[in-house]
């Protein structure tokens, strides 16, 4: 399992496009990566959205050059989205965009590698 933190940050005051710091600490889990157990059901892979803005979110996923929606983060909130499965098979690279709702920036994120089961973190800070 993994667990990525993920952070938006404005570049400044004249910059409009954001970009993404990313910063991956590994955890050790069974067998090295999550796996599905009959008692427990499938393996949620989650990713908790800490929205520093005031504006709400709408999240999307970027794999294979897809863009899916996961949900929305709610302005100076924390929000859990769960990533679909049929999205992840084995070790997939995945962005992260977050679009404000009624505001002209779009946040995207570098490349994560994600499997089955990790639990990611991305921290929205505010647009400035």
């Amino acid at each position: 399992m993994q667990i990525a933190h993920i952070i938006i940050a404005p570049l400044g005051a004249a910059a409009r496009c954001l970009v993404l710091a990313l910063a991956v600490a590994s955890l050790g889990c069974r067998s090295g990566r999550a796996a599905r157990n009959a008692n427990d059901g499938p393996v949620r892979t989650t990713i908790d959205v800490q929205n520093e803005d005031f504006n709400d979110m709408t999240v999307y996923v970027l794999v294979n050059g897809s863009r899916t929606r996961l949900g929305i983060a709610n302005g100076n909130k924390t929000t859990v989205l769960t990533i679909p499965e049929y999205l992840l098979s084995g070790t997939t690279f995945l962005r992260f965009v977050a679009s404000p709702i009624g505001g002209n920036r779009t946040p995207v994120s570098e490349e994560v590698d994600v499997s089955p089961g990790d639990q990611l973190v991305m921290v929205i800070r505010p647009g400035g």
